[in-house]
C-alpha cells in the first residue's frame, strides 16, 4: 500500500551562520592538507561529524590539545576558554578560530563584568562547550544553573548579574530573570540569546501547525535542539524526535499525512533531505 505522503521541509531549518562558517572553514584545510584537528565535536550532530572525519577531520580534547606540537586545530563555533588560547601559544599550534561571533561578544561582556568584580551567573548546560569557554572568562567563578530549581538551596549575593548560552531559550531567560526578581534579589540581566535561535523559536509554531505529523531532526548532544523539539511538540503534539533517517517506522504516519520537516540550528539540510527521500518511498 502506497502512503503518498505530502512531505514539505522547513526552508529556516538548517545550520545558523556561526556552524556554516565553521564547517566551510574546516573544509577549506581538509581540502588543502587532506587533514585537520579539531577540538571537539565541529557541530553537536553525529551525522555530519561523520561526514567531516571521513574527509580527515581529527576530533581531539583539551587533554590531546597538550601533547600537540606544530599543527592546526580549529576551535569550532562554540568558543574556548583563555586557557586553551595559552596551550596553543606554548606548543607553536596555529588556531583556525571559528568561534561564533555572538559567542564572541558574550565572551567579552562576561569578562567585562567579571573584571568588574561584580557576581555572575550563567543560565546554560552544565558541561557545555559554549558555557565552559564562558565560565572560563571569570575564572571559573560564575555559577552556571540549567534550572532556577538548581538555585534553592544556593546561598546567592544579594546583587548580581545575569547571562545566559546563546542557544537557549529566551522565554524562559526572562522567567527566570523575574523570579529572582521577586524573590528580593537585585538582577542586571544581559539577554544575549542568539537572535538566529530564537527567531525559529517564533517561526516555527506557524510551520508546524500546518502539518498532521512534524519530523524533528537533530543531534541527542544538541541544547539548540532540546529546546526548538519543545516548541515544536507544543504547538503540534504528532512530533517525532529523530537522529537520522533510518530512525523512521511507517507506523508513525497515516496514509495522505502532511509532514513537515525541521530541525535544529546545528541539523545539516542534507540529512532533512535523506529524511525526505525515504518518507516519500512510503
Amino acid at each position: 500500500m502506497k502512503y503518498n505522503l505530502q512531505v514539505t521541509i522547513d526552508s529556516d531549518s538548517g545550520f545558523c551562520f556561526g556552524v556554516v562558517y565553521a564547517i566551510d572553514m574546516a573544509e577549506e584545510i581538509l581540502q588543502e592538507d587532506g587533514y585537520l584537528y579539531c577540538l571537539g565535536d565541529i557541530v553537536h550532530n553525529d551525522e555530519e561529524v561523520e561526514r567531516l572525519k571521513a574527509k580527515g577531520l581529527r576530533i581531539i580534547d583539551n587533554e590531546d590539545l597538550k601533547t600537540l606540537r606544530n599543527e592546526k586545530v580549529l576551535i569550532r563555533a562554540h568558543g574556548e576558554a583563555p586557557e586553551t588560547y595559552k596551550v596553543a601559544l606554548e606548543n607553536n599550534i596555529t588556531l583556525i578560530d571559528a568561534s561564533c561571533p555572538v559567542v564572541l561578544k558574550l565572551q567579552n561582556r562576561i569578562k567585562t563584568t567579571h573584571d568588574a568584580n561584580e557576581k555572575i551567573l550563567i543560565f546554560g548546560k552544565h558541561g557545555h562547550a559554549e558555557v565552559i569557554g564562558l565560565q572560563g572568562q571569570t575564572n571559573n567563578e560564575a555559577l552556571v544553573f540549567q534550572d532556577i530549581k538548581e538555585l534553592e538551596d544556593v546561598e546567592l549575593p544579594q546583587k548580581f548579574t545575569l547571562y545566559s548560552q546563546t542557544t537557549k531559550s529566551t522565554e524562559k531567560f526572562y522567567q527566570i530573570k523575574e523570579e529572582l526578581i521577586a524573590k528580593g534579589y537585585e538582577v542586571k540581566a544581559n539577554d544575549t540569546i542568539c537572535r538566529q535561535v530564537s527567531n525559529r523559536d517564533k517561526d516555527l509554531p506557524d510551520f508546524v501547525k500546518k502539518f498532521d505529523k512534524i519530523v524533528f531532526v537533530s543531534g541527542k548532544k544538541s541544547s539548540n535542539g532540546k529546546v526548538l523539539y519543545e516548541v515544536c511538540r507544543k504547538n503540534n503534539p504528532a512530533t517525532y524526535f529523530i537522529s537520522k533517517a533510518e530512525d523512521l517506522e511507517i507506523m508513525m504516519f497515516n496514509p495522505g499525512d502532511k509532514i513537515g520537516i525541521c530541525g535544529a540550528t546545528s541539523t545539516p539540510m542534507w540529512l532533512m533531505e535523506d529524511v525526505k527521500k525515504v518518507l516519500e518511498t512510503y
